[in-house]
């Protein structure tokens, strides 16, 4: 096992001059810099398969679209969500500045940006908006709403939660020269920042609305999307209809939608009998299996690898979880490469990485995996180092309570996979299953022993991926709540670089260290299949099931 000292010496020998000036000053002054030095690199070649069936054929206009969500949103501000049970729902009453063009994905194109130009130095970002744009109360967008938008994102108010403040941490200011230009200035180029701005959660509010109450978007729906909010019928659905003064001629195709809370067979027998179309974040094998044999060529399933995965988070402030000893302990305890092998027919599960998504550009190789605690092939010798680092530490046959998402797929089956794994090493595990917003409370207050978390997001992109692992006071995704200003610094400092081999080491280094110290820990990746009726057209699977969610594309061949 390699002492601290040791982890620390290759990153610095690697990264050189620039990590241990940026060790140096994030320990000195962390929440400023990690706000302020954040820059990715150019998008990461994505491998997926896109599907549609509409290329040859023109949309149709009308319908209603009726799809299942497993879990319904628990407030409706886009601002402080992370969750795909809020964004399905409610993304379709919003725009954004930029959007992910899902068709050809990772290809960025302009939501209420008409146009935009950059800089020769990229420290410049000039949007100039359309001008035709309504809120759904006919009041008129301008600069004035973007400009508020972002300053709630980049410097939200008391009260106010912004999930993604630190993607925009290279923003020094906004200007809004006339009602139709906003103009972006950051301290450093970015060449992330237009992914940022394409992120499906920053949407766009009333300034005059965020002006009487910055919390009014929690518990109101007034955007300028393709869709008007028409009710939430708690417990039953959400219905939406089409936006007809939307600024895209003849969009959307769609009358209306409903999104139906529904979960597990429900979902399969709606599908059966024509109720849905499609549950857009995805079945499992099997459920596509049955849905083909049942549906035959009334059923369209497409699949993609997906940018999600689970994860392990040790409560730090919590004993004997304080304990590196222990923590990498359970780490080495799970048979990841089993219960892969396992699971993958079944679930969701599927892939076995690090803290980047397999087969992305910076991901880990297998041989550079297995040689980390947790991550071996080698089950056997993987729990017996458990065991000796747990009588080390002192610790005998403890019970712990798991914190668990109360989502069948693929959350049990995580859970089922640690409680059996921990049992083989003397750890008794009791499953605290919640409701996804409850689940979220007990985190956010750090009640818990171990909770199974997951990480997904829109890119692969470093300084996206790895927010859940850097120091909690500099990133409230944090759920460990640990404090690291080494890993702090790697973080910042493969954010700062502008090469990419450079960069790679750095991010090597972060995970080394990361999976070594184990505050949070990556269980499995997944893979995403999506079964759609064949009568839904216009829509385009990607890795990322938060992208191409507006539904402003879809339509029904009726």
């Amino acid at each position: 096992m390699m002492r601290p000292s040791e982890r620390m010496r290759p990153a610095g020998q690697r990264c050189g001059r620039i990590t241990r000036r940026v060790v140096s000053l994030v320990c000195q002054r962390p929440r400023a810099l990690l706000l302020r030095l954040l820059v990715a690199t150019v998008f990461a070649a994505v491998s997926f398969v896109s599907w549609s069936s509409s290329a040859e054929l023109a949309p149709k206009r009308g319908g209603t679209l009726e799809f299942a969500s497993t879990v319904e949103p628990g407030n409706y501000d886009c601002h402080g969500n992370t969750s795909f049970a809020f964004l399905h729902p409610v993304a379709p009453h919003y725009s954004t500045l930029l959007k992910f063009d899902a068709a050809n994905y990772p290809q960025i194109v302009g939501d209420l940006a008409q146009s935009w130009t950059v800089s020769s130095d990229r420290q410049t970002y000039t949007f100039k908006l359309r001008p035709n744009v309504l809120f759904h109360d006919g009041s008129r967008l301008s600069s004035a709403d973007v400009k508020a938008s972002y300053q709630r994102i980049v410097h939200p108010p008391a009260g106010v939660i912004s999930s993604r403040q630190v993607d925009f941490g290279a923003i020094s200011g906004i200007d809004t020269p006339d009602p139709m230009t906003v103009m972006f200035h950051l301290q450093w180029p970015d060449a992330a920042m237009l992914a940022n701005f394409a992120s499906p959660w920053n949407c766009i509010y009333s300034a005059a609305k965020l002006a009487q109450d910055p919390q009014f978007p929690k518990t109101h729906i007034l955007g300028t999307g393709p869709f008007v909010f028409v009710e939430h019928a708690k417990g039953q659905s959400w219905q939406g209809r089409r936006w007809d003064k939307y600024f895209q001629p003849g969009k959307p195709y769609l009358d209306g939608y409903q999104a139906d809370f529904i979960t597990g067979p429900a979902i399969m027998k709606a599908y059966e009998s024509g109720r849905i179309m499609a549950e857009f974040r995805g079945v499992t094998p099997t459920q596509r299996d049955h849905l083909v044999e049942v549906l035959g060529d009334r059923i369209t399933t497409t699949e993609s690898p997906w940018l999600s995965n689970l994860l392990v988070v040790f409560n730090t402030g919590r004993k004997p979880f304080d304990d590196p000893r222990v923590r990498r302990a359970l780490s080495l305890a799970i048979d990841r490469w089993g219960a892969a092998e396992r699971l993958q027919n079944s679930t969701f599960l599927k892939y076995v990485g690090g803290l980047m998504r397999p087969g992305a550009n910076l991901a880990m190789s297998e041989a550079e995996l297995t040689a980390l605690p947790g991550f071996s092939r080698d089950i056997l010798a993987a729990r017996a180092e458990a065991k000796r680092l747990l009588d080390e530490a002192g610790v005998h046959e403890i019970g712990l309570t798991l914190l668990v998402r109360d989502i069948p797929i693929p959350h049990y089956a995580g859970a089922d996979l640690l409680t059996a794994s921990w049992k083989d090493i003397g750890i008794t595990v009791t499953q605290d299953r919640r409701n996804i917003w409850d689940w979220q409370k007990v985190v956010d207050s750090r009640d818990f022993d171990i909770a199974l978390d997951f990480s997904g997001d829109f890119d692969d992109d470093p300084t996206l991926q790895l927010t859940k692992y850097v120091s909690h006071d500099l990133s409230p995704v944090n759920f460990a709540g640990s404090t690291d200003r080494f890993q702090d610094a790697l973080y910042v400092a493969q954010a700062m670089t502008t090469d990419p081999r450079q960069r790679a080491l750095m991010v090597r280094d972060f995970e080394r260290h990361a999976l070594t110290e184990a505050y949070t820990v990556p269980l499995l990746w997944w893979n995403r299949i999506v079964a759609t009726s064949s009568k839904l057209k216009g829509w385009s699977i990607t890795p990322s099931h938060f992208i191409g969610q507006d539904l402003t594309e879809i339509w029904i061949d009726q």
